[in-house]
């Protein structure tokens, strides 16, 4: 992979462009299957609120649920839920797109982010252990008492979520979120310099596999399989086993380097990132972040770095396709079904949770956007799937879009844990 040289969060645009008119001409561009239609399709007024291209309808599938992070969807149609506190089974036995059955389960007050399937067991992260139950036909609800996968995972710190992936081998995919902002020796605070080298990244920083097929796995740093990535909260492959996940970029250039950093660069460095994963590759953290501007990784201020240098990044692997600024993408999926038109196909549908610290341009993301792919490199644009949850203004009931899954016939669940609710988006064109 390259170093990302060719990868811009927004084309040709200068430094002084303002990210919210390239999120408005991105989201002119509705990809479609060549000679699909969208003409006459009948979808239910308002789509639950959310503004989505032609040809595609939601409906809330259930609502006022908790805080839903991460979700699956069974053979069977029943979606299971980490749900932070609880863990969740859905169902809709209507076929009207809402689920008139829910059930909790499992320990009380237990819950997280990470949850998968693979064969006839439901993973899900609880606390610092990775556990499984056995999936019974005829019950939505796992029967019997969860068996520990993965145990005593490092929970401390800034990033706690473990958020996985299960490829069809059985090797699991966990992400290990940074327990610092960028490694600093005081975390977070002006002007400290970064440790060098970050012994965090030992136990942090980075995607470490596991075997979903065995039990009472131990945590260790032998099993890490790529490392540098700050928070990748978003893991999947596509149809060919590539293995992608999102970076949520470090925070505080301009609050922590004030000289070298101005509050609008601020608001708008570091990218985003999508990362096509490889064994033993570094994707930079805590030493370096994407500019999407520069369009390259670049030196970060903790060691030595000054907004253009580039140094120790050069053998870095940067992004395969670069987003705005503190969005915050919480969770990926490859869409590998077959209910959307075919430009969909193999792409990547993202959850920005939305930001908290773009002070000089006011807080952005909370949407979904669609980033489309061929061979594992990104084939165009970005653009804007789903928005309208959140006002922005205070007014109403704000979403904060956090989990992603595709059900067997291809409808996209879109978990949000502001206001607890869970949407079903399907295509009538």
């Amino acid at each position: 992979m390259s170093n990302g040289s060719n990868v811009s969060i927004s084309g040709n645009r200068s430094r002084t462009r303002s990210i919210a008119a390239t999120v408005l001409f991105a989201a002119t561009f509705v990809p479609l299957a060549s000679g699909a239609s969208t003409a006459g399709a009948q979808c239910e007024s308002g789509n639950a609120g959310l503004t989505l291209p032609k040809g595609f309808c939601a409906t809330i599938f259930a609502d006022h649920v908790g805080a839903p992070r991460h979700l699956v969807v069974a053979s069977d149609g029943t979606v299971y839920v980490n749900n932070q506190r609880s863990l969740l089974a859905l169902k809709d036995t209507k076929g009207e797109g809402r689920a008139d059955v829910i059930e909790k389960f499992g320990p009380a007050n237990g819950g997280g982010t990470g949850i998968g399937i693979y064969r006839d067991w439901l993973y899900a992260e609880i606390g610092d252990e990775i556990v499984r139950y056995k999936l019974n036909p005829g019950s939505i609800v796992p029967q019997g008492n969860p068996e520990a996968v993965v145990l005593e995972l490092p929970i401390d710190g800034d990033h706690r979520p473990r958020p996985f992936a299960i490829d069809p081998k059985g090797n699991l995919f966990v992400d290990l979120g940074s327990a610092t902002n960028s490694c600093q020796e005081d975390n977070r605070a002006k002007e400290s310099r970064g440790i060098d080298p970050c012994t965090e990244r030992e136990t942090r920083g980075g995607i470490w596999r596991f075997d979903a097929n065995k039990t009472g796995q131990l945590f260790s740093s032998a099993t890490r399989y790529a490392t540098g990535l700050r928070n990748a909260e978003g893991i999947d492959f596509d149809s060919s086993g590539r293995l992608f996940a999102t970076q949520h970029g470090r925070d505080q250039l301009y609050q922590n380097w004030p000289k070298l950093y101005s509050s609008e660069q601020g608001s708008e460095l570091p990218a985003e990132e999508l990362v096509e994963v490889k064994q033993g590759g570094d994707y930079g953290w805590p030493y370096c972040y994407y500019d999407g501007f520069q369009k390259k990784l670049v030196l970060a201020p903790e060691y030595g770095g000054d907004g253009k240098a580039v140094g120790r990044c050069a053998d870095k692997l940067g992004p395969v396709a670069a987003f705005p600024a503190h969005w915050a993408p919480n969770d990926l999926k490859i869409y590998k079904a077959s209910q959307f038109p075919e430009t969909y196909r193999d792409g990547a549908f993202i959850a920005f949770h939305g930001s908290w610290n773009r002070s000089e341009g006011g807080q952005q993301g909370y949407n979904v956007v669609f980033q489309p792919l061929k061979d594992g490199k990104a084939s165009g644009p970005y653009v804007i799937f789903a928005d309208g949850f959140r006002n922005g203004d205070g007014s109403g009931t704000e979403h904060r879009p956090t989990g992603l899954a595709v059900g067997p016939d291809g409808a996209l669940y879109v978990a949000d844990d502001a206001a607890g609710r869970i949407w079903r988006i399907v295509y009538k064109g």
